[in-house]
Parts: structure tokens; C-alpha cells; sequence
């Protein structure tokens, strides 16, 4: 999902980029090399880094907070293994820059999150797995600076992306994706969990693409967050896609089911400090990831779900 734009930013500027994904080859872009390589195996994470200069680290387990609680170690165990064996491969291969994908999930509960304030106190319950797992990639970034003097190590922390290509697996997509495609498929009564008062910052994954770029040229010493810095409300976003979907189905709150932590908003004065600014309003992208939806629901059913029978087995293996 931010891989595409960023591919597209890459080869507009004239880098030769290599792609190195499990999914479809069919979905890269025409101009890039693409190799299909487990990134579990520490082998394929040197051949992915060999002559490579700068390495965008994009790797990770993505699912509904329901799936997190019910299968932990299916996040945690690959999630943990992939960070770990890619910036070790790219250190051993020399690569001049790398950059680290961490997530919003690391931080504690606050109603807005400052990048200093992770290790203050324990990530939220809701995001315990994944929120430790990465916060393992941030160390591991922290202790090859110290050992190594590897000083080219940036580290993002993307809010809530949405946007195409994205996860649209009725079983285990974000809230973004999932709303749409039940939206787009008629469901009604349009059932919602919580009471739609939780607050989440959405991005559009062209937004963070672009920040991503911006970071690794700039190399902050410290994290940055990479959102909207807006705080957007479940019901408000229930509204948007109501309105870019063109219908108006009866909704259910359900209060019954967990909602999680009541705000999740990205302070990005630091990242603003890099130049970055979003331009994508939450209409124009949900706009936007529904178009692309309706046009491409098989080409989104082609994405590589480690979630889907025998998948997750092979990867813990």
C-alpha cells in the first residue's frame, strides 16, 4: 500500500529500485525489479540488500486488532524476525541508508502522541505484540549506532494508513478498508463496533510515501511521526465513506465489542520540521481508495495474506 507510491516517487526521481515482496508480481511496478523472497530467511535478506544503497524497510504483519488479540505470536514472531534479519543483512552488505517502518502501536496511551514520550511508560494493551515488536526494530536501530557508529538509520512511526492496495480481507482489514468494502457489497444494517466517539488519525498512504522520502533525506537523529495530526472520529469517518460510496445504509453501533484506545492523533511538528505536510484530505483519499476498490476487487483480493490457512505455519517455520 505505501510501497506503490513510494516505488512510483523512486523511479520518477530516477533511482533503479528493486521490489522484494511475497505478493503477486503482477502488482509491482513495471519499471522496478521485483525478486519473491521470504525476508524470514536471513539468506534472502542478504541477496534483497546485495549492491543496494539505500533500503526502505516497508515489512510487516498487518490485520484487524481482533486478530492481533487472537493470534499474537502470528504478528510478534515474524514481525520481530523480519526487522531483525533485514538491518542486519543491509548492515553486512554496506548499505548507505536505511529506513525503519515502526508504528503508531508503540506508543502508550495519550490523547496526542509525541515522539519522545515511548519510553515513558508501557504501549497500550491493545497493541501489546505488535507494539513490542517494533519498538525491538527502534532498539535494534539504537544499538547498531553505539556498536557500529551505522549513524543512517531513520526511524517513521505512520499514523493510521489507508488508501489502494491496502488489506480489504473481510476477516482481518483495518477499520478503513473493511467499512469500505462492506459499504461497496451493500451490507445493511451497517454494523460498527464501539460507539464511533474514538478518535484515530488517518493518512493516506501517497502522504506517508512522501514523508518517507523526506526523512531519508534529511536523517533526523530521532523518530518522526507521519500522520495527518488530525484527529478524526469513527462516526465521522463512517460518514465520509457513506458519502464518497453514494448510499445511506442503516447503522448499528455496537457497544458490546471493544473500540480500543479512546484517542490515537500524531503530533507532527517534527516531521513539518522536514518539509513533510499532508496533502490528502480523509475525503479525497477515502474518495480516491473506493474508486480504486470498485475497479480492482480482484487485483485486492490477490494480496499476500499471511492470516489465510497454512500461510502463518510456514512463516514460523
Amino acid at each position: 500500500m505505501i510501497g506503490r507510491p513510494l516505488v512510483e516517487m523512486l523511479i520518477d526521481a530516477g533511482a533503479r529500485v528493486r521490489i522484494v515482496s511475497l505478493d503477486d508480481p503482477a502488482r509491482a511496478h513495471p519499471d522496478a525489479e521485483f525478486r519473491s523472497l521470504d525476508l524470514l530467511l536471513f539468506r534472502n535478506c542478504l541477496d534483497a540488500c546485495d549492491g543496494v544503497d539505500y533500503v526502505f524497510n516497508l515489512l510487516g504483519v498487518k490485520g484487524s486488532p481482533a486478530m492481533a488479540a487472537s493470534r499474537p505470536a502470528s504478528y510478534f514472531v515474524p514481525t520481530l524476525t523480519l526487522d531483525t534479519n533485514l538491518m542486519e543483512a543491509a548492515r553486512q552488505c554496506g548499505v548507505e541508508r536505511f529506513l525503519f517502518t515502526s508504528s503508531l502501536a508503540v506508543y502508550p496511551p495519550a490523547e496526542i502522541f509525541h515522539e519522545d514520550d515511548v519510553w515513558t511508560r508501557f504501549p497500550s494493551t491493545n497493541d501489546w505484540f505488535p507494539a513490542w515488536a517494533k519498538r525491538m526494530g527502534e532498539l535494534q536501530g539504537d544499538a547498531y549506532r553505539i556498536e557500529y557508529g551505522w549513524d543512517k538509520i531513520a526511524i517513521v512511526r505512520p499514523a493510521n494508513v489507508y488508501g489502494p492496495f491496502d488489506n480489504f480481507s473481510l476477516d482481518n482489514a483495518m477499520v478503513v478498508p473493511s467499512l469500505i468494502r462492506r459499504v461497496v457489497a451493500g451490507e445493511n444494517p451497517l454494523r460498527v463496533w464501539g460507539d464511533g466517539h474514538t478518535r484515530r488519525d488517518f493518512v493516506h498512504a501517497t502522504d506517508v510515501a512522501r514523508g518517507m522520502l523526506l526523512v531519508m533525506e534529511s536523517l533526523p537523529e530521532k523518530p518522526v511521526n507521519l500522520g495527518s495530526g488530525v484527529g478524526v472520529s469513527i462516526r465521522e469517518l463512517v460518514e465520509t465513506i457513506l458519502k464518497c460510496v453514494g448510499c445511506r445504509p442503516d447503522v448499528v453501533w455496537d457497544t458490546s465489542k471493544p473500540t480500543g484506545d479512546r484517542s490515537r492523533v500524531l503530533d507532527i511538528s517534527r516531521a513539518r520540521a522536514s518539509g513533510y505536510e499532508p496533502t490528502i484530505s480523509l475525503e479525497d483519499g477515502i474518495r480516491e481508495t473506493v474508486k480504486w476498490y470498485r475497479q480492482n476487487q480482484k487485483v485486492a483480493d490477490m494480496r499476500y495474506d499471511v492470516f489465510l490457512p497454512g500461510r502463518a505455519a510456514r512463516l514460523l517455520t
